[in-house]
C-alpha cells in the first residue's frame, strides 16, 4: 500500500476567456486570475481549479503554476503575511482561492 502524500498550496494563474454569466466586468476580454490551491501535486492543483472555475461559470483557457510557497521563497520570491493567510485557508479547507482577478481590456 503506498504512503498517501500530502497536500501543498501552489500558486496558479489562470488566465479565462469570456462566457455568459462569468461574473467579468461588462467589456472586457477575460481576465488572469490569481489562485492558490491545494493538491498532493501541481497537476492536481491545476485539474482542480480548472473544475472549479468551469462550475463558476467560466472558461479557463491557460495555466501557469509558480510552485508552493517553497518553491517560490528558494527562487528568491517573498511572500507577505495575506498570501501566506490565504494559501493556508486554501490548505486548511483544500479548496481553490481565488485572491485576484485582473479583466483584460477588449481589443
Amino acid at each position: 500500500m503506498s504512503e498517501k502524500r500530502p497536500q501543498q498550496v501552489y500558486t496558479l494563474v489562470v488566465e479565462v476567456g469570456r462566457s455568459a454569466d462569468d461574473g467579468l466586468p461588462e467589456g472586457c476580454a477575460g481576465a488572469g486570475l490569481l489562485c492558490f490551491a491545494s493538491g498532493v501535486d501541481e497537476d492536481e492543483a491545476v485539474r482542480e481549479t480548472v473544475a472549479v472555475l468551469k462550475q463558476a461559470g467560466m472558461s479557463p483557457i491557460e495555466v501557469t503554476g509558480y510552485g508552493t510557497a517553497e518553491e517560490r521563497e528558494a527562487d528568491g520570491e517573498e511572500i507577505d503575511d495575506q498570501t501566506r493567510a490565504l494559501m493556508e485557508r486554501a490548505l486548511a479547507e483544500n479548496a481553490v482561492i481565488v485572491a485576484q482577478i485582473t479583466p483584460f481590456d477588449a481589443p
